[in-house]
């Protein structure tokens, strides 16, 4: 398919600070592209030059084939956005934020109205459709941004962190529906800090240090890449620690020391040792997920 976004050498500068480092990537039509990485790492400001908050410091970025930095309105008329933060108005009812967004397409009344029951509909809003924002649970107002957000029937949806504080129930609801949307050809760029989500919803994703993109692929083969099929996490006194690293010296694993916790992983992506002899400690043995890639490429130290 053709890429319907294309990044090449993009550079965000904030007063000698470098907040994009010079990042190449390309979004094919219909798939969902995520950004991972840490706090300040540069994906909320990636994804505000897509829309056309920021402006770029160097480089092309195009959406949709147009440039960012020249067609701007064209480019966010095809635009759906859910922000991370809740701006929903407390002052209207669930109906009506979407009828009053709407008026910023310019959309028709009638349409406006139906295609705002449907999305309600969808997103499992119609009962709600007169109460106030203030009456809403997380979950309504997280469903209630995307809803808002496909008024104007978006070629491209952003996703900017949509289920954040969300309890597992609401979580996977909406999880659902973000699968259906892209059943239905919505192309999406999701930005999220959590790992599960990030593989349950992404086709490709990159990972993001200090502005620049670490690695890019599919879930399942970077977590094939740099982790393998499995983990192991031993939980060790010190004696029982020197014991194991002796053991697993004869073995083609790689192992991170952090500290009361050994974390072991298999250079070759095979299976682990199944026997070991572990005194003082537990032994956890567990399927390797996105969040060990993420934590070892961008390192388990807080960064804020």
């Amino acid at each position: 398919m053709a890429a319907i976004i294309e990044a090449r050498g993009v550079v965000k500068r904030y007063k000698g600070f470098t907040a994009v480092a010079g990042v190449d990537f390309s979004v094919q039509a219909q798939e969902c592209f995520g950004f991972l990485g840490p706090n300040g790492a540069g994906k909320t400001t990636l994804m505000r030059m897509i829309t056309c908050v920021y402006p770029l410091s160097e480089g092309v970025l195009l959406v949709d084939n147009r440039d960012v930095m020249k067609e701007p309105r064209a480019i966010k008329a095809v635009l759906g956005v859910v922000p991370q933060e809740e701006n929903l108005d407390p002052d209207l009812t669930v109906l009506q934020n979407l009828l009053v967004y709407a008026r910023y397409f310019d959309i028709p009344k009638e349409v406006a109205r139906r295609r705002a029951l449907e999305l309600l509909e969808l997103f499992q809003l119609l009962d709600r459709q007169r109460s106030r924002i203030d009456t809403l649970s997380g979950g309504m107002k997280r469903r209630l941004l995307i809803a808002r957000a496909l008024i104007n029937e978006p070629k491209i949806l952003i996703l900017d962190e949509p289920t954040a504080g969300l309890d597992p129930q609401a979580r996977h609801l909406v999880w659902r529906k973000i699968r259906y949307l892209k059943g239905q050809g919505v192309t999406m760029i999701l930005s999220t800090h959590n790992m599960e989500e990030a593989a349950h919803l992404c086709d490709r994703l990159v990972i993001m240090d200090q502005g620049r993109i670490l690695v890019e692929d599919r879930p399942v083969n970077l977590i094939r890449q740099y982790v393998g099929q499995e983990v192991l996490e031993l939980r060790l006194d010190t004696v029982g620690k020197s014991h194991v690293l002796r053991q697993l010296q004869s073995y083609n694993v790689s192992i991170e020391d952090v500290g009361d916790t050994l974390y072991v992983f298999s250079n070759d992506g095979g299976l682990l040792p199944e026997q070991l002899m572990v005194e003082g400690g537990d032994v956890v043995r567990r399927q390797a997920t996105l969040e060990d890639v993420f934590l070892r490429l961008t390192g388990r130290e807080l960064k804020e």
